[in-house]
């Protein structure tokens, strides 16, 4: 059996990171990547209109200078295609491809606690590879927090004879949608940047939307060279700015109540937020928008009155008016004429809450009463976020106890990072750290650095592993729960809570405390030697300076 120091999993933006961290370290690593190539989520969301909703000068890495003044961006807002470049030229810059084994699917990972390594086993390949057992000291899950598609809650799926797509799995060659009748289900992120390009393609297409989503305009438009030039000359600072910030992107946050303005201050506020083209733009108007469901009201009831502004039909507008959630607690999106689109003669609306889908069909799909003839279906239905990929691997710690098992009432970890009776794990942007609350990008660094400073830490104090101690993920999980119920967060049924995934236990999985706040807990667990972990040692050190936590 081939032992190495680490292993990997994911050749996404936070696994070629941590291959190139530990390569630093000089530490033995391979990663396992189930695709043929690098990317993540950028190597499998190819659909029509896939694009990043942070800024491309914030959604890049900061851990090479040369890197970020080298590569340039062509737009705002960056779509699939630049960014699966710009992560394959990462991994040719940093030759990281020699250490990464493709389509290599990775089905358990075992704690042998004789050895006190993983044993961690991969499936056959799709070319005619054997699968293998690795052992490795270190595990580390970079497997991303929206990786496992998951499709609709309804029966006849498998009876459909058209073809079928899923946003999360698109043709890397693309689908050509010219002529058909074509059906998406969903309105979340995916099916509110692909439906205006599909809806220019095809002959007809039909929405069935379940629950409406806030969107906001991306404003999207090309990078000039001065921008660029401007922002390199201010990285350092910038990025510092961005760590300390509250959700991974620096801005001016209101500081007084959507209360305290009157009617017209409030107005021209969200307006100067609806024009910023940013997730935060409207959130950040105010202090209290995410706590105080009163100020929550106005900033919804703005973006609802633009809803009717660019929706020809009232009945339209309504449907697609969210009125079930306070705004910002489901993951608000950046569109490109979404709205708009449905006021073309060729597109329809159906709301499925009047209306519910009872099966596919083999010709459509069957709402309540009418049956929708279509030639093509997309699935924009999600994934089972943040903790499906994690399960989706049999992961064992100490006594055969799985992962699944620990976490069957909702997820469990010490800061995302660690999660108690599993040594020498960790996770990256783990639940219980702001992950998907932030710009990714910024929360993959820190961790993926914390986690190689503990490594360092771990060698320079011949440490053979780390594991979270069950009262300090208690206290965590505590505080975790405790933040976000002080939030109008739990009041919606998002994919946050798992509300997306039926039989999933219904948690507020993200540290919602901030960015910054974040970051200074875990510097300041690592300063006091890791308190909340334990450690076992290789042999006794006679320096007492130097023992165990």
């Amino acid at each position: 059996m081939r032992e190495l120091d680490a292993v990997v999993v994911g050749a996404g933006i936070a696994g070629l990171y941590m291959l190139h961290r530990l390569r630093g370290l000089g530490l033995s690593t391979v990663v396992y990547e189930a695709g043929d190539g690098v990317g993540g989520t950028w190597y499998w969301n190819r659909y029509p209109g896939a694009r990043c909703d942070v800024e491309s000068l914030e959604y890049s890495y900061s851990f090479s200078p040369e890197l970020e003044q080298e590569w340039v961006w062509t737009e705002k807002f960056p779509a699939q295609p630049e960014i699966l470049r710009y992560l394959e030229h990462v991994a040719d810059r940093f030759d990281l491809r020699r250490d990464i084994r493709f389509q290599t699917r990775v089905t358990s990972a075992r704690f042998d606690e004789g050895a006190n390594r993983w044993l961690v086993t991969t499936a056959p390949g799709e070319t005619g590879e054997t699968g293998e057992t690795v052992s490795a000291r270190f595990c580390v899950m970079a497997t991303g927090c929206l990786s496992v598609s998951k499709k609709p809650e309804v029966p006849g799926l498998e009876r459909f004879r058209g073809t079928s797509y899923h946003t999360g799995h698109w043709p890397r060659e693309g689908v050509d949608f010219t002529g058909l009748r074509v059906g998406v289900i969903g309105t979340g992120s995916s099916g509110i940047q692909s439906i205006p390009i599909i809806a220019e393609q095809a002959a007809h297409l039909t929405v069935f939307q379940r629950t409406p989503n806030f969107s906001f305009p991306a404003q999207n438009a090309p990078l000039d060279e001065e921008t660029q030039r401007a922002r390199k000359a201010v990285y350092p600072e910038h990025r510092q700015r961005a760590r300390e910030s509250g959700f991974g992107v620096p801005g001016e946050a209101g500081q007084t109540s959507a209360l305290d303005a009157d009617a017209e201050e409030r107005r021209l506020v969200y307006q100067a937020g609806w024009e910023r083209g940013s997730l935060v733009g409207i959130l950040q108007c105010f202090n209290d928008l995410l706590v105080n469901e009163k100020a929550n009201d106005t900033a919804a009831e703005f973006v609802r009155a633009k809803i009717r502004e660019m929706v020809d039909d009232p009945e339209t507008a309504a449907a697609l008016s969210p009125a079930g959630h306070p705004i910002g607690t489901k993951r608000p999106c950046l569109d490109t004429g979404y709205y708009t689109t449905y006021n073309r003669d060729d597109v329809s609306l159906i709301d499925l809450r009047r209306s519910p889908i009872a099966e596919i069909t083999e010709t459509g799909v069957r709402t309540t009463g009418t049956d929708h003839e279509l030639d093509s279906l997309v699935f924009a239905t999600g994934f089972d976020a943040m903790t499906g990929a994690l399960l989706a691997v049999d992961i064992r710690g100490r006594d055969d106890l799985s992962l699944r098992q620990k976490w069957a009432a909702g997820p469990r970890a010490y800061l995302g990072l660690g999660t108690a009776g599993f040594p020498n794990l960790f996770m990256i942007t783990g639940p219980g750290s702001p992950s998907v609350l932030s710009n990714m990008m910024v929360s993959i660094e820190q961790h993926v650095e914390w986690i190689g400073d503990c490594l360092r830490y771990m060698r320079d104090h011949d440490l053979t592993s780390i594991e979270a101690t069950p009262e300090a993920e208690d206290d965590w999980v505590r505080h975790v729960e405790r933040i976000g119920s002080r939030t109008l967060y739990p009041k919606a049924d998002s994919w946050y809570m798992g509300a997306n995934v039926p039989g999933k236990p219904r948690v507020f999985m993200p540290y919602i405390g901030g960015v910054g706040t974040y970051r200074k807990t875990c510097e300041e667990v690592a300063a006091k030697h890791y308190t909340g972990f334990t450690f076992d040692r290789l042999s006794p050190h006679p320096d007492p300076r130097r023992r165990c936590p």
